[in-house]
C-alpha cells in the first residue's frame, strides 16, 4: 500500500465560484443491485406508517436495499433537517422542527414490529437543542429495551457540541454500542466538515470510555475526499488511543453535483490493507470496503471477532 499524494482539495471560496461538478465514473466495485423484496417492502411500509426517517434514505446509503431486504435499517431520530452544513452529507440543512415526544415508543414499538436483533439509531445534528438531543437518545434507547428487550441498541451520535454531561445522558440509558464518526482526516475538517472539532470528536470518545469503560465505542471515516494513507494512519491511531475497539472504513461518495467533489476511488485491495493495519493497531473489528457505512453489517462487526 503506498501513500498516494493528496488530491487538490477546493476551499470554501473556490467552492462558491465553482459551478456544481459531476461525480466521476464509478467503478465496477461500487455497482450494486437494488433488491426489493418482502422484508424491504415491510420496513418501508413502517417507515411510511409510522413517520419514521431512515439514515439509509436521507443520507443516499448505497446498502441500503441489501440491508432492508436482510431485515435490517438505521432509524434517524430527531427530525430529518440538520443544523449543519457538511460538505459531503446528502441529509438536508433546513431549520429543524420540534421534537416529537412520540418518536422513541414510535421507533421502539417498530423495531418490535421488525423483530430486528441489533438496531442502529443515528440522528441528525440539532445544534439548536441545549443538549444536542441527548434526553431523547436516552429515550429512544429506553423505549427499544422496553419494547424489545432482545435486541442490542447501537447509538451512532453527533459531538453533543463537546458537552460531556449531555454524553452522559446517553451513556446512563445502557446502550449495547456507542458511535461517532471521525468522518475523514483533520486537514480536510474545514471543507469537509464544518462546524465540527477534530480534536472534540477525540475527546468525546475518551470521554465515554472514562464515564461507561463497559460500553464499546466505535468511530468511522470516508475515504476519497483527498487524504493520504498516512493520514488516515495517523487518525487510527489517534482513535485507538481514546479506546475506540470498532472501526468502519469506507468510500466517499458524492451525493450530488453541489457536494464536495470525489478525489479518488479506493481500491477494494486497499481497504484490505487498511483492515489489516487497523487489526495490528489493535482494533478489536474493523469492517473495511468500497460500500461500507457505519451501520453496514452493525450486528456482525459486534458479534464477531476478527483477526489478522
Amino acid at each position: 500500500m503506498t501513500g498516494a499524494a493528496p488530491c487538490a482539495v477546493p476551499t470554501r471560496a473556490t467552492l462558491k465560484r465553482c459551478k456544481p461538478t459531476r461525480p466521476p465514473r464509478k467503478p465496477d466495485w461500487l455497482k450494486v443491485r437494488f433488491p426489493a423484496g418482502p422484508n424491504y417492502a415491510r420496513i418501508d411500509r413502517l417507515h411510511r406508517e409510522q413517520g419514521l426517517h431512515s439514515v439509509c434514505r436521507s443520507a443516499a446509503c448505497p446498502n441500503q436495499g441489501e440491508c432492508w431486504e436482510q431485515g435490517t435499517a438505521t432509524f434517524m431520530i430527531l427530525g430529518d433537517h440538520c443544523t449543519r452544513d457538511c460538505r459531503f452529507c446528502n441529509v438536508a440543512h433546513e431549520t429543524p422542527l420540534a421534537v416529537d415526544p412520540q418518536e422513541a415508543d414510535k421507533v421502539g414499538k417498530g423495531i418490535a414490529e421488525l423483530g430486528l436483533r441489533h438496531a442502529v439509531i443515528t440522528s441528525v445534528t440539532r445544534d439548536d437543542l441545549a443538549d444536542g438531543g441527548a434526553h431523547h437518545f436516552a429515550a429512544v434507547t429506553r423505549a427499544i429495551h422496553e419494547h424489545a428487550p432482545e435486541c442490542r441498541v447501537e447509538l451512532l451520535i453527533p459531538d453533543l457540541q463537546g458537552n460531556h454531561e449531555a454524553l452522559g445522558i446517553i451513556l446512563a440509558a445502557a446502550p449495547e454500542v456507542l458511535g461517532h464518526n471521525l468522518e475523514t482526516v483533520p486537514r480536510l475538517y474545514q471543507i469537509a466538515r464544518s462546524g465540527a472539532d477534530y480534536q472534540g470528536s477525540l475527546d468525546l470518545l475518551l470521554a465515554a470510555k472514562r464515564i461507561a469503560p463497559e460500553i464499546p465505542t466505535k468511530s468511522g471515516l470516508m475515504l476519497g475526499m483527498g487524504e493520504t494513507i498516512e493520514e488516515i494512519l495517523d487518525v487510527m491511531r489517534d482513535l485507538h488511543q481514546t479506546g475506540c475497539s470498532m472501526l468502519t472504513l469506507g468510500q466517499y461518495l458524492q451525493p450530488t453535483r453541489n457536494h464536495l467533489q470525489v478525489g479518488r476511488y479506493v481500491d477494494p485491495e486497499e481497504f484490505n490493507e487498511l483492515r489489516h493495519k487497523g487489526l495490528q493497531l489493535g482494533f478489536a473489528h474493523v469492517e473495511a470496503g468500497p460500500l461500507v457505512r457505519s451501520s453496514y453489517h452493525a450486528a456482525e462487526q459486534f458479534e464477531g471477532d476478527d483477526n489478522d
